[in-house]
């Protein structure tokens, strides 16, 4: 049985000033380790569901590092990009990005309800991208391209679509006979567990297309007792569940806390899926973690999980055909 979750807005109570996120947290600017930005270029947001799975005085919090906004930011980096993965290039009508054969992304908003400091589309012009007003340009270049078999929905945020805007679209693709799978890219799960209401599960379990969720957890403590219940109840619902993680400087760059999120994703019913090594976003070079730590890091997960809990460690180059894998001879005692 399902439980009744409210809906709620994306950005409803959230922190929009640094400075009151940490108060509430019960610290202060000079208890950090690195150097606030009070008004920095990106947006600050951070939904309070999300700040209620910060530790109180813990300036070292690993959710917190995430959406805290950073004086590191404005460091200069030459090998960081305003448009990291290369999608302007891939981009057609309405938003839609063809990388690989047999899929399309569709960038449905540029809404989302954090932003968290290492994203790559920080810089996106979403005006410019074309999404919103022109989904149905969109949806008409999907079905007029028989060899596309699976639309992946992201953003920004697909569960930051009002559920009269997610529900239309998902009817129109299921409406396209080509189009067999439906995949959702959403950190919606753990950030505001609210916004997956009843009536989205319920659409999706009784969706004709097989229909995956991508959810974007990178450390432990982001799972709480609402997102677990509303993972369990997509789970129930048919939904295949996986998850894409970041590895993230002084996030979860050490192999407990990557063990403890496969563990802690399994226990609600996802599979971890990839480890994305950062991509060279300008304004988050302090969050990179480099291959010479995360090669023996991964190595020393394999030692200690089942292979089905160790996900894919993999880089994002553009004008490659699919995600490249990050490997390398790393001896089977190494330690992280």
């Amino acid at each position: 049985m399902i439980q009744p979750v409210p809906e709620a807005t994306e950005t409803r109570g959230s922190y929009r000033d640094p400075l009151a996120l940490l108060a509430d947290c019960d610290l202060q600017v000079s208890d950090l380790p690195y150097p606030v930005d009070t008004a920095p270029e990106f947006p600050f947001l951070v939904p309070r569901s999300l700040a209620a799975r910060i530790r109180s005085g813990d300036p070292n919090d690993p959710v917190l590092r995430q959406v805290l906004s950073s004086l590191e930011e404005r460091d200069p980096d030459p090998l960081a990009s305003r448009d990291p993965v290369g999608e302007t290039q891939f981009t057609i009508d309405g938003g839609l990005i063809r990388k690989y054969p047999g899929r399309a992304l569709l960038v449905t908003t540029g809404a989302c309800a954090v932003h968290c400091r290492y994203c790559f589309r920080r810089h996106t012009d979403y005006a410019e991208v074309g999404m919103g007003h022109q989904i149905d340009q969109a949806v008409d270049a999907i079905r007029s391209d028989p060899s596309l078999h699976e639309i992946i929905l992201s953003g920004g945020d697909p569960l930051s679509l009002s559920a009269q805007r997610l529900t239309k679209l998902i009817a129109a693709l299921e409406a396209i006979d080509h189009v067999q799978t439906l995949r959702l890219h959403s950190r919606t799960l753990v950030v505001d567990p609210g916004r997956v209401a009843n009536h989205l599960v319920e659409r999706l379990a009784t969706s004709r297309l097989r229909v995956v969720l991508v959810t974007h957890v990178n450390h432990p403590n982001e799972l709480g007792p609402e997102a677990s219940e509303r993972l369990h109840a997509l789970a129930r619902a048919g939904v295949t569940l996986l998850n894409q993680a970041v590895l993230l400087q002084a996030v979860n760059d050490d192999v407990t806390t990557l063990a403890a999120l496969s563990e802690a994703l399994f226990a609600n019913r996802v599979l971890p899926y990839y480890l994305h090594a950062l991509d060279p976003v300008a304004g988050a070079s302090h969050f990179r973690v480099p291959d010479s730590r995360a090669l023996p890091l991964m190595q020393a997960l394999r030692d200690r999980l089942p292979g089905y809990l160790v996900p894919r460690y993999v880089r994002e180059v553009p004008g490659d055909a699919s995600k490249r894998p990050v490997t390398s001879d790393v001896p089977p005692t190494a330690q992280a």
